[in-house]
């Protein structure tokens, strides 16, 4: 029988577009002189078809047990359904973290949040990638909590070489404590892009000819954390934290990293399929571009390369290209 599915198997892969279901069959019959009826061997098609393509689909999902490791809160972070659910709560005392286990030098990361819902006024909840040391890395989506009935505020920075102070801010065109969305950060050589639901919002070149530093040299982990600033995450510190409305929770699904892993000193891309590594090298087509200029136009509310009190020198070399 083991000969059978594996004859099965090699004659499905191989098998010609014109060539009907009955002569495949047939054929592998008299190929291993096996005699059986068309309807057991239609049945044990059909079993070893299902069993591969389960175990294909369970080798591709992700899992927050494999994926990330809990770094603090002191059991307020909970990974559930299995590895399928992670969810962060803040409380009075503390509020909760955790971090992926891998680092990766260059990636397009997918993650679907749930943001805290009602009152979230005070509360931050941060996804972003960040590597070590000093002159640090950092590539953030930040969203800043709000009153109820008040839209989050999306912020976002990019750090290189521990300099920051590119802060630009959205407002988002749905609610997003009311479903799932998915949050993008690509960062490949030549442009960082963040998406919201595959519509681009921002991008960050590089423009190291320019003089402006860009994050390439230092891997980066992805955290995520839900903690207290009510000191200037709403209307600037003015609304505090509601805490008869904790526990705050937020949640996460459909980890996807398309990435460079990074270990002991060496890219996992480093012999990769360049097909496979398409986003390396992946860029804003036509269409992208007018949804980017759409979003600025239309939810837009703060951009550091406009702000002429904060640069009363000049503004940086990069914002006269925006």
């Amino acid at each position: 029988m083991r000969f059978l599915l594996t004859r099965l198997f090699l004659a499905i892969y191989y098998y010609p577009a014109h060539l009907s279901l009955h002569t495949l069959l047939c054929s592998c019959t008299a190929t291993i002189e096996f005699n059986t009826k068309m309807a057991s061997l239609n049945m044990v098609l059909s079993l070893f078809i299902s069993v591969l393509v389960s175990s294909l689909m369970v080798s591709s999902a992700s899992n927050f047990y494999n994926d990330f490791d809990i770094t603090w809160g002191d059991g307020r972070a909970k990974i559930l359904n299995n590895g399928q659910l992670l969810t962060l709560s803040l409380d009075q005392p503390s509020g909760s973290g955790f971090q992926s286990r891998n680092e990766y030098l260059f990636a397009k990361i997918d993650m679907q949040l749930k943001l805290v819902p009602g009152n979230s006024a005070g509360t931050v909840t941060a996804y972003y990638l960040k590597s070590n040391g000093s002159t640090w890395d950092e590539i953030d989506f930040e969203f800043l909590g709000n009153l109820s009935g008040d839209p989050y505020i999306l912020h976002t920075n990019v750090f290189s070489q521990g300099k920051g102070n590119r802060e630009q801010q959205f407002y988002l065109w749905f609610d997003p404590t009311a479903d799932f969305h998915t949050y993008t950060i690509l960062w490949n050589p030549q442009r960082i892009i963040f998406s919201v639901d595959g519509t681009p919002i921002r991008e960050f070149k590089n423009l190291e000819s320019m003089g402006v530093p860009y994050p390439k040299n230092q891997p980066m982990r992805i955290y995520s954390s839900l903690w207290n600033a009510d000191d200037w995450a709403t209307r600037g510190g003015l609304v505090k934290t509601d805490w008869s409305k904790a526990p705050f929770t937020a949640s996460y699904r459909n980890f996807n990293a398309n990435a460079c892993a990074w270990s002991n000193g060496v890219s996992s891309c480093g012999t990769s399929n360049s097909m496979t590594n398409s986003w390396l090298s992946e860029e804003l087509d036509s269409t992208s571009q007018e949804r980017l200029q759409w979003v600025r136009k239309n939810y837009m509310i703060y951009n550091y390369c406009t702000d002429a009190n904060r640069f009363p020198q000049g503004f940086p070399p990069e914002c006269n290209l925006s």
